[in-house]
């Protein structure tokens, strides 16, 4: 079978006239009430009524009226494509075999549509997919009035709510097939965690230029000292310096070597609807970021890891740092972990925002090491 790759000349067109259709018809919506964590208390949801539910969503992102937002208020938005009702539409490279689910954990300020041309693949390779926003992002709870602004008052809240997603809606989907595990970003710093926390709750994990830990502009020591003098003296809420709202102008030279087409694409999803415009980091958030970096990192940690992983180094990445991720990997390695580093020397920090001759090898590794080996990946 073949996956073959959206064509970047027409990629725009492909995405809302074949890829979105598809995607609605087999795509359920639900929120799910946050994860209990030990010694942390809930955080306030005003407006938050009733239990977490799941719906038919055919409709898209900003379809979703304010009465019912508000009717969620304090859960965590998730969406999820069932592989069955995908290969029910029959199109061309669906694979029709079930191969379990594949969780994905996404980076900071993303959403859940931007992983559209990524879940397509996975579908046609007969995966069902699971994606839940993070808190503060998309969709999910948010707890600062600007809604361009990420902030957390303590990292353990995103690991909770990721294991609590997999271990109750991602198995649901992988229905006792794999349980697989996609991370990119602060996704991947989130993803590790979890990996170290609950070392038997997924069969695979792709780490995709994990947060191992953030690159701050400045030495990250520095960073944590400069980010708990600014929480301690009360601006934990304020966004970080030389950072603000999402700015509309589309600005190509951001994205040297990338796709073209998807970057723009990318953006055009964020200039739409205002809940995927979350922009800038709050000081909280990076204090917080920093904490799970020497967390993820400890030798004892990394010991406790029993998945095997796939870890995606870009050799251009602006936004994490390579050398912990190395030490990660070493680390892992030490306590008897089975770890694999795959580094694209030439890529941006978003792989998948590369043209599709990068994509191409990039999306094989992914699915040979899922356990899709007789699937070829066509560009």
């Amino acid at each position: 079978m073949n996956v073959k790759l959206i064509d970047e000349a027409d990629y725009a067109s492909t995405m809302e006239r074949t890829i979105l259709p598809a995607l609605a018809q087999c795509r359920v919506e639900g929120w799910m009430e946050p994860a209990e964590v030990d010694g942390l208390p809930s955080l306030p949801a005003p407006g938050s009524a009733g239990a977490s539910c799941e719906r038919d969503a055919s409709g898209v992102g900003n379809g979703t009226g304010n009465d019912e937002l508000a009717a969620h208020a304090g859960k965590l938005h998730y969406v999820c494509y069932d592989s069955a009702k995908f290969d029910a539409l029959r199109e061309d490279g669906a694979t029709g075999i079930f191969r379990g689910a594949i969780v994905i954990s996404h980076g900071f300020t993303e959403f859940t549509r931007k992983y559209a041309e990524l879940i397509w693949y996975f579908l046609l390779s007969g995966y069902s997919v699971c994606m839940m926003e993070h808190r503060g992002h998309g969709y999910s709870a948010r707890d600062v009035d600007q809604n361009w602004l990420v902030w957390i008052d303590d990292w353990h809240r995103y690991v909770a709510d990721l294991a609590k997603f997999a271990d109750t809606i991602g198995k649901q989907y992988a229905d006792g097939q794999p349980l697989n595990l996609f991370c990119h970003s602060m996704g991947g710093g989130i993803g590790a965690a979890v990996l170290e926390q609950h070392p038997t709750l997924f069969d695979k994990a792709v780490l995709s230029c994990p947060m191992i830990a953030p690159a701050t502009g400045i030495p990250n020591w520095l960073a944590r000292a400069l980010a708990e003098v600014m929480c301690g003296v009360g601006l934990g809420r304020h966004a970080v310096f030389g950072q603000g709202p999402f700015e509309p102008t589309f600005k190509p030279e951001d994205h040297p070597g990338a796709s073209d087409a998807r970057v723009r694409w990318f953006h055009r999803c964020r200039c739409d609807d205002a809940h995927y415009q979350t922009n800038a980091a709050a000081f909280e958030w990076v204090r917080q970021a920093l904490r799970l970096s020497h967390a993820v990192l400890r030798p004892s940690a990394c010991a406790n890891i029993e998945t095997p992983i796939l870890l995606f180094q870009a050799g251009r990445d602006v936004w994490v740092l390579n050398e912990p991720q190395n030490r990660f990997v070493e680390r892992v390695r030490e306590g008897g972990g089975n770890i694999q580093l795959v580094r694209f020397p030439d890529s941006l920090h978003e792989i998948f925002s590369m043209p599709n001759g990068t994509i191409a090898p990039y999306l094989k590794q992914i699915l040979d090491f899922y356990g899709s080996s007789e699937i070829a990946v066509a560009d």
